[in-house]
């Protein structure tokens, strides 16, 4: 059909627990794109502290040593203590009051990266996977030449609060304004105060995940913790509505 864009688009409105949107620009052979949703699902099926079969959720009732899990789950823990070191312990995969190991602040992160990774793999070099509003982005939406992403402002629903144009980027956002107060300050075991968000921009969507959480859970101090992440760039909206960004932070009017 005349006009028509290359490759593939999908959307699958619950893959772990979100909307998944995919926009591949090249043409690949089929099921490709089935077989990377598939390492989502697969994700959702080890980690998930919703569903009971999970590994995480059998880890934490005892029913399963960590030396008999998916050897993704033993990677994505080892990960996660090196994020609490990186971020002083504002990243912690261990609950809040001793309630067993939630990976969650990471994992979808890992798992789209991983998604993108097979892509690549399979010779896609032009896509965008949008994960809940958190996305991994490579190449350009051909024919245009750079992907642009919509942040939404936390406290105007109807508004963005930045615009972003990138060629290769992960973008990844915290706060409370979607899923309420999900995220703890783990030396206090309650929600940070003064923040309404936390964007993150890098390389990897794994560590950019990490890191909007972290700053986050920091409250007001996040801004300056998040001046130091070097491949990392950082947008944070404050309850009184001032938006700080580092210095590289690629927002466009």
């Amino acid at each position: 059909m005349a006009g028509a864009l290359p490759g593939e688009r999908r959307v699958e409105l619950e893959i772990m627990g979100m909307p998944i949107v995919v926009d591949v620009r090249d043409e690949l052979e089929p099921g490709v794109v089935d077989r990377m949703l598939a390492v989502l699902r697969d994700a959702d099926r080890v980690f998930s502290t919703y569903r009971e079969d999970s590994d995480v959720s059998r880890l934490n009732r005892g029913e399963l040593e960590l030396a008999d899990a998916h050897p993704d789950v033993r990677e994505v823990l080892a990960l996660c203590d090196e994020l609490r070191v990186i971020t002083n312990g504002y990243f912690d995969a261990g609950r809040v009051l001793d309630r067993g190991v939630d990976p969650s602040g990471v994992v979808k992160g890992w798992a789209v990266d991983r998604a993108g990774e097979l892509l690549e793999a399979a010779g896609a070099r032009n896509y965008s996977l949008n994960a809940g509003g958190d996305v991994r982005l490579r190449g350009a939406p051909l024919p245009d030449s750079r992907w642009r992403v919509g942040i939404e402002h936390p406290g105007k629903r109807d508004r963005l609060a930045a615009v972003l144009e990138a060629n290769d980027l992960a973008v990844a956002t915290s706060g409370a304004y979607v899923r309420g107060q999900h995220v703890l300050d783990p030396h206090t075991g309650r929600p940070p105060e003064g923040v309404l968000s936390v964007t993150i921009a890098g390389p990897e969507l794994t560590i950019a995940d990490a890191y909007a959480t972290a700053a986050f859970a920091m409250g007001t101090a996040g801004p300056e913790w998040t001046a130091s992440l070097g491949l990392y760039e950082a947008m944070t909206i404050l309850a009184d509505g001032t938006t700080l960004s580092t210095p590289g932070f690629p927002r466009v009017e």
